[in-house]
């Protein structure tokens, strides 16, 4: 693992493969080894795969005060500075995309090639903050419930009754990363739908067909809004990554790999 210090922040990496970089961007709830773990190896043999965890997850720090883009972004370009050489390939899940795609958008030297996977551009949209803001109360509560509320809402229901009642308390019971409910507070506010128009990365915008957290309405606003994105749209609900990983996979290196 690797340290860096960023804003008066510290953030923390991992490196595994050889090749150029594809850095990892994680989402709201999960650190990089939850979101991403089991994907790894499968990019490693051709990619050298950076993971980062940002903004109070695994041991990296958050800063006082509202969580900002502007940390965030700084974080994630910070890493990918420390990281390689030159241009990487960035993958961001959920509010991993929206960091990510920022990140692109301010500092297109950095980017290669775009993938965002459940992302959005603006949380302004009134069903949104209902989802997001019950999300922050029930995890301020308590982290189970909002673990409850939060896999209920981020998985097919048929994915979730596969999982058995065994697998699903054993998911609930873990405990989320610190820091989580700033991390939900922040996922009200953002607003990036206007800096996403100066992202010059080729992009692949992937989606689940039944996204309850983030619907198809709110992703194809990154659609419409980055020139030349492929949109990709999948039988899953947010958590794409956990219920289709052979096809996120080979969509994936077909984008990086194959062009």
């Amino acid at each position: 693992m690797t340290t860096i210090s960023v804003s008066g922040t510290t953030v923390h990496y991992t490196k595994m493969g050889h090749g150029p970089a594809l850095v990892l961007v994680h989402g709201t709830s999960m650190d990089s080894q939850t979101n991403f773990g089991h994907v790894l190896e499968r990019f490693s043999d051709r990619r050298e795969v950076v993971s980062i965890n940002y903004a109070g997850c695994s041991n990296s720090t958050i800063p006082e005060g509202d969580l900002s883009l502007d940390i965030l972004v700084e974080q994630v370009a910070s890493a990918i500075r420390h990281a390689s050489s030159g241009p990487v390939d960035l993958l961001g899940d959920s509010l991993g995309a929206v960091v990510s795609a920022a990140t692109a958008a301010r500092h297109p030297d950095l980017v290669r090639r775009l993938v965002l996977i459940a992302g959005w551009a603006n949380s302004g949209d009134p069903r949104h903050q209902l989802i997001f803001s019950t999300w922050a109360r029930l995890e301020a509560q308590d982290s189970e419930l909002g673990m409850r509320y939060g896999l209920s809402l981020a998985l097919t229901p048929s994915f979730v009754t596969s999982l058995g009642h065994e697998n699903i308390e054993e998911i609930i019971a873990q405990k989320p990363p610190a820091h989580t409910i700033r991390r939900i507070e922040f996922a009200l506010r953002v607003d990036i739908h206007e800096e996403v128009k100066k992202i010059t990365a080729p992009t692949l915008i992937i989606r689940g067909q039944h996204d309850f957290m983030i619907p198809e309405y709110q992703t194809r606003v990154l659609h419409e809004a980055i020139a030349g994105s492929e949109y990709v749209a999948l039988e899953s609900g947010h958590g794409v990554l956990l219920e289709r990983p052979n096809e996120v996979v080979a969509l994936v290196r077909k984008f990086l790999l194959e062009t």
